[in-house]
Protein backbone atom coordinates (compact mmCIF):
# COMPACT_ATOMS: atom_id res chain seq x y z
CA UNK A 1 0.00 0.00 0.00
CA UNK A 2 1.40 3.31 -1.04
CA UNK A 3 1.36 5.55 2.42
CA UNK A 4 -0.28 9.35 2.25
CA UNK A 5 1.52 12.02 3.50
CA UNK A 6 0.15 13.48 6.65
CA UNK A 7 -1.51 16.81 5.17
CA UNK A 8 -0.01 20.05 6.92
CA UNK A 9 -2.00 22.87 5.74
CA UNK A 10 -5.66 23.43 5.21
CA UNK A 11 -7.77 25.85 4.11
CA UNK A 12 -11.61 26.19 5.67
CA UNK A 13 -13.93 28.32 3.55
CA UNK A 14 -16.65 29.78 5.44
CA UNK A 15 -14.97 29.30 8.84
CA UNK A 16 -15.88 31.83 11.19
CA UNK A 17 -18.34 29.81 12.84
CA UNK A 18 -20.80 26.41 13.01
CA UNK A 19 -19.31 23.47 11.00
CA UNK A 20 -16.74 25.69 9.77
CA UNK A 21 -15.22 26.73 12.56
CA UNK A 22 -15.30 22.63 14.03
CA UNK A 23 -13.75 21.40 11.01
CA UNK A 24 -10.76 24.19 11.33
CA UNK A 25 -10.13 23.13 14.83
CA UNK A 26 -10.35 19.42 13.99
CA UNK A 27 -8.04 19.66 11.15
CA UNK A 28 -5.73 21.89 13.67
CA UNK A 29 -6.11 18.99 16.44
CA UNK A 30 -4.83 16.50 13.20
CA UNK A 31 -1.53 18.89 13.06
CA UNK A 32 -2.43 21.68 10.25
CA UNK A 33 -2.14 24.71 10.36
CA UNK A 34 -5.11 26.34 8.99
CA UNK A 35 -6.42 29.53 6.66
CA UNK A 36 -9.80 30.39 8.44
CA UNK A 37 -12.21 32.84 5.81
CA UNK A 38 -15.03 35.11 7.17
CA UNK A 39 -17.82 36.46 5.40
CA UNK A 40 -19.67 39.10 7.82
CA UNK A 41 -17.95 38.62 11.50
CA UNK A 42 -14.19 39.22 11.11
CA UNK A 43 -14.53 39.08 15.36
CA UNK A 44 -15.99 35.57 15.15
CA UNK A 45 -13.13 34.11 12.50
CA UNK A 46 -10.57 35.42 15.23
CA UNK A 47 -11.88 33.45 17.55
CA UNK A 48 -12.23 30.30 15.08
CA UNK A 49 -7.77 31.51 14.44
CA UNK A 50 -7.58 31.34 18.56
CA UNK A 51 -9.07 27.74 19.30
CA UNK A 52 -6.39 26.50 15.74
CA UNK A 53 -3.57 28.45 18.04
CA UNK A 54 -4.59 27.11 20.88
CA UNK A 55 -3.88 23.58 19.58
CA UNK A 56 -0.01 24.52 18.45
CA UNK A 57 -1.03 25.33 14.82
CA UNK A 58 -0.30 28.02 13.21
CA UNK A 59 -4.34 30.23 11.79
CA UNK A 60 -4.36 33.20 8.98
CA UNK A 61 -7.05 34.65 8.43
CA UNK A 62 -8.68 36.68 5.41
CA UNK A 63 -12.35 37.77 3.84
CA UNK A 64 -13.60 36.43 1.60
CA UNK A 65 -16.82 37.02 -0.34
CA UNK A 66 -18.24 34.31 -2.76
CA UNK A 67 -20.48 36.91 -4.48
CA UNK A 68 -17.60 39.03 -6.29
CA UNK A 69 -16.49 36.29 -8.63
CA UNK A 70 -13.70 35.09 -10.07
CA UNK A 71 -11.25 37.75 -7.95
CA UNK A 72 -13.05 36.34 -4.69
CA UNK A 73 -11.10 32.85 -5.24
CA UNK A 74 -8.03 34.52 -4.73
CA UNK A 75 -8.22 34.13 -1.17
CA UNK A 76 -7.26 30.48 -1.47
CA UNK A 77 -4.01 31.16 -3.63
CA UNK A 78 -3.06 34.15 -0.93
CA UNK A 79 -3.37 31.63 2.43
CA UNK A 80 -1.68 28.96 0.43
CA UNK A 81 1.32 31.47 0.27
CA UNK A 82 1.21 32.32 3.81
CA UNK A 83 0.78 29.21 4.94
CA UNK A 84 3.87 27.48 2.91
CA UNK A 85 1.55 25.36 0.80
CA UNK A 86 -1.96 23.67 0.64
CA UNK A 87 -3.16 20.18 1.31
CA UNK A 88 -6.57 20.11 1.91
CA UNK A 89 -9.38 22.79 0.97
CA UNK A 90 -12.82 22.44 2.74
CA UNK A 91 -15.31 24.29 0.80
CA UNK A 92 -17.55 24.83 3.74
CA UNK A 93 -18.83 28.51 2.41
CA UNK A 94 -22.58 28.71 1.71
CA UNK A 95 -26.25 30.07 2.17
CA UNK A 96 -29.53 29.44 1.63
CA UNK A 97 -32.79 31.09 0.93
CA UNK A 98 -36.74 29.94 1.49
CA UNK A 99 -39.09 31.10 -0.87
CA UNK A 100 -41.00 29.21 -3.19
CA UNK A 101 -40.39 28.63 -6.57
CA UNK A 102 -42.51 30.49 -8.28
CA UNK A 103 -41.71 33.66 -6.22
CA UNK A 104 -37.96 33.66 -5.77
CA UNK A 105 -36.20 36.36 -7.57
CA UNK A 106 -33.33 36.00 -10.20
CA UNK A 107 -30.79 38.01 -7.52
CA UNK A 108 -31.58 35.54 -4.87
CA UNK A 109 -31.51 32.57 -7.50
CA UNK A 110 -27.98 33.80 -8.17
CA UNK A 111 -26.92 34.60 -5.20
CA UNK A 112 -27.23 31.43 -3.49
CA UNK A 113 -25.99 29.51 -6.90
CA UNK A 114 -22.87 31.77 -6.82
CA UNK A 115 -21.97 31.49 -3.43
CA UNK A 116 -22.67 27.47 -2.91
CA UNK A 117 -21.32 26.12 -6.43
CA UNK A 118 -19.81 29.22 -8.55
CA UNK A 119 -17.64 30.02 -5.63
CA UNK A 120 -16.76 26.07 -4.64
CA UNK A 121 -15.87 25.59 -8.23
CA UNK A 122 -13.25 28.27 -8.39
CA UNK A 123 -11.75 27.51 -4.75
CA UNK A 124 -11.57 24.00 -5.98
CA UNK A 125 -9.95 24.84 -9.16
CA UNK A 126 -7.75 27.15 -7.23
CA UNK A 127 -6.53 24.36 -4.29
CA UNK A 128 -6.39 21.66 -6.94
CA UNK A 129 -4.01 23.30 -9.39
CA UNK A 130 -1.83 23.85 -6.59
CA UNK A 131 -1.80 20.36 -5.35
CA UNK A 132 -1.36 19.27 -8.85
CA UNK A 133 1.71 21.77 -9.24
CA UNK A 134 3.17 20.95 -5.73
CA UNK A 135 2.89 16.76 -6.23
CA UNK A 136 2.00 15.77 -3.07
CA UNK A 137 -1.75 14.51 -3.60
CA UNK A 138 -4.13 15.74 -1.24
CA UNK A 139 -7.65 16.54 -0.36
CA UNK A 140 -10.95 18.37 -1.09
CA UNK A 141 -13.98 18.05 0.74
CA UNK A 142 -16.71 20.19 -0.36
CA UNK A 143 -19.80 20.48 2.08
CA UNK A 144 -23.05 19.58 0.18
CA UNK A 145 -26.18 19.19 2.98
CA UNK A 146 -28.59 16.03 2.22
CA UNK A 147 -30.55 18.42 -0.29
CA UNK A 148 -27.88 17.42 -2.30
CA UNK A 149 -29.67 14.23 -2.44
CA UNK A 150 -33.31 14.96 -1.64
CA UNK A 151 -35.01 17.41 -2.68
CA UNK A 152 -36.82 20.01 -0.27
CA UNK A 153 -40.15 22.64 -0.67
CA UNK A 154 -38.99 26.13 -0.69
CA UNK A 155 -35.26 26.10 -1.41
CA UNK A 156 -34.48 25.67 -5.14
CA UNK A 157 -32.13 27.31 -5.13
CA UNK A 158 -29.99 25.93 -2.21
CA UNK A 159 -31.25 21.96 -3.71
CA UNK A 160 -30.17 22.85 -7.01
CA UNK A 161 -26.75 24.31 -5.81
CA UNK A 162 -25.73 21.45 -3.94
CA UNK A 163 -26.89 18.88 -6.09
CA UNK A 164 -24.66 20.08 -8.78
CA UNK A 165 -21.54 20.39 -6.36
CA UNK A 166 -22.58 16.61 -5.30
CA UNK A 167 -22.09 16.19 -9.33
CA UNK A 168 -18.92 18.17 -9.34
CA UNK A 169 -17.05 16.85 -6.43
CA UNK A 170 -18.04 13.26 -8.55
CA UNK A 171 -15.99 14.79 -11.75
CA UNK A 172 -13.22 16.33 -9.57
CA UNK A 173 -12.77 12.94 -8.19
CA UNK A 174 -12.61 11.09 -11.53
CA UNK A 175 -10.40 14.19 -13.17
CA UNK A 176 -7.70 14.40 -10.08
CA UNK A 177 -7.25 10.65 -9.03
CA UNK A 178 -4.26 10.29 -11.39
CA UNK A 179 -2.53 13.23 -9.21
CA UNK A 180 -3.13 11.75 -5.99
CA UNK A 181 -5.93 14.01 -5.09
CA UNK A 182 -9.12 12.67 -3.52
CA UNK A 183 -12.64 14.45 -3.58
CA UNK A 184 -15.28 14.00 -1.37
CA UNK A 185 -18.45 15.84 -0.15
CA UNK A 186 -20.16 15.39 3.38
CA UNK A 187 -23.87 16.13 3.73
CA UNK A 188 -25.20 17.15 6.55
CA UNK A 189 -28.79 17.37 7.45
CA UNK A 190 -29.84 19.59 10.56
CA UNK A 191 -26.76 20.86 12.67
CA UNK A 192 -27.30 23.05 15.74
CA UNK A 193 -25.09 26.47 14.07
CA UNK A 194 -26.36 30.02 13.31
CA UNK A 195 -27.64 29.11 9.56
CA UNK A 196 -30.51 26.86 11.16
CA UNK A 197 -31.10 29.38 14.20
CA UNK A 198 -29.16 27.12 17.01
CA UNK A 199 -25.72 29.27 17.66
CA UNK A 200 -23.68 27.33 20.61
CA UNK A 201 -27.07 25.19 21.62
CA UNK A 202 -26.59 21.46 22.97
CA UNK A 203 -28.34 19.69 20.22
CA UNK A 204 -29.06 16.76 22.93
CA UNK A 205 -31.00 19.23 25.00
CA UNK A 206 -34.71 18.97 26.39
CA UNK A 207 -36.57 20.65 23.63
CA UNK A 208 -34.49 19.20 20.44
CA UNK A 209 -36.52 16.44 20.37
CA UNK A 210 -36.63 15.82 16.02
CA UNK A 211 -39.45 13.09 15.51
CA UNK A 212 -38.16 12.83 11.63
CA UNK A 213 -34.65 12.21 12.35
CA UNK A 214 -34.34 8.43 13.53
CA UNK A 215 -31.49 9.89 16.04
CA UNK A 216 -34.06 12.24 17.22
CA UNK A 217 -31.93 14.97 17.52
CA UNK A 218 -30.01 17.97 15.34
CA UNK A 219 -26.36 17.57 14.92
CA UNK A 220 -23.25 18.51 16.89
CA UNK A 221 -21.16 21.01 14.17
CA UNK A 222 -18.31 18.92 15.94
CA UNK A 223 -19.98 15.70 14.65
CA UNK A 224 -19.98 16.80 10.91
CA UNK A 225 -16.35 17.83 11.64
CA UNK A 226 -14.86 14.65 12.34
CA UNK A 227 -15.74 13.29 9.10
CA UNK A 228 -14.45 15.89 7.16
CA UNK A 229 -11.33 14.79 9.47
CA UNK A 230 -11.12 11.58 8.31
CA UNK A 231 -11.72 12.14 4.86
CA UNK A 232 -8.78 14.87 5.00
CA UNK A 233 -6.30 12.25 6.88
CA UNK A 234 -4.15 9.26 5.14
CA UNK A 235 -6.62 6.90 6.50
CA UNK A 236 -9.13 7.76 3.38
CA UNK A 237 -6.69 7.69 0.76
CA UNK A 238 -8.52 5.37 -1.15
CA UNK A 239 -11.92 7.11 -0.70
CA UNK A 240 -12.65 9.62 -3.29
CA UNK A 241 -16.21 10.44 -5.15
CA UNK A 242 -18.23 9.74 -1.98
CA UNK A 243 -20.92 11.81 -0.42
CA UNK A 244 -20.76 11.05 3.37
CA UNK A 245 -24.52 11.59 5.01
CA UNK A 246 -24.11 13.14 8.76
CA UNK A 247 -28.11 13.62 9.33
CA UNK A 248 -29.16 11.02 11.74
CA UNK A 249 -29.97 8.06 9.40
CA UNK A 250 -33.01 11.00 7.88
CA UNK A 251 -31.64 10.00 4.28
CA UNK A 252 -32.49 6.84 5.00
CA UNK A 253 -36.51 7.90 5.73
CA UNK A 254 -36.94 8.25 2.03
CA UNK A 255 -40.09 10.54 1.68
CA UNK A 256 -41.19 10.15 4.70
CA UNK A 257 -38.28 12.00 6.10
CA UNK A 258 -38.29 15.42 7.66
CA UNK A 259 -36.04 17.31 10.97
CA UNK A 260 -39.58 19.56 10.44
CA UNK A 261 -41.74 16.80 11.36
CA UNK A 262 -43.57 17.37 14.94
CA UNK A 263 -45.19 13.91 15.80
CA UNK A 264 -43.12 10.30 15.59
CA UNK A 265 -46.03 8.41 14.06
CA UNK A 266 -43.47 6.77 11.26
CA UNK A 267 -41.70 4.69 13.76
CA UNK A 268 -44.96 2.43 13.67
CA UNK A 269 -46.02 0.07 10.91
Amino acid sequence: MTESPQPSTAVVTGSESGIGRATAVALAEAGCDVGVTWYQEEAAAQATAEEVRRTGRRAEVRHLDLTRLPDAADVVDELAEALGGLDVLVNCAGTGHSTALLDTGYDTWRTVLATDLDGAFLCLQRAARRMVAAGRGGRIVNITSVHEHQPRVGAAAYCAAKGGLGLLTRVAALELAEHGITVNAVAPGEIATPMTGQEDENPTAPGKHRPGVPLGRPGDAREVAAVVAFLASPAAAYVTGASWAVDGGMLQMGPTAGSHMTADDWRRP
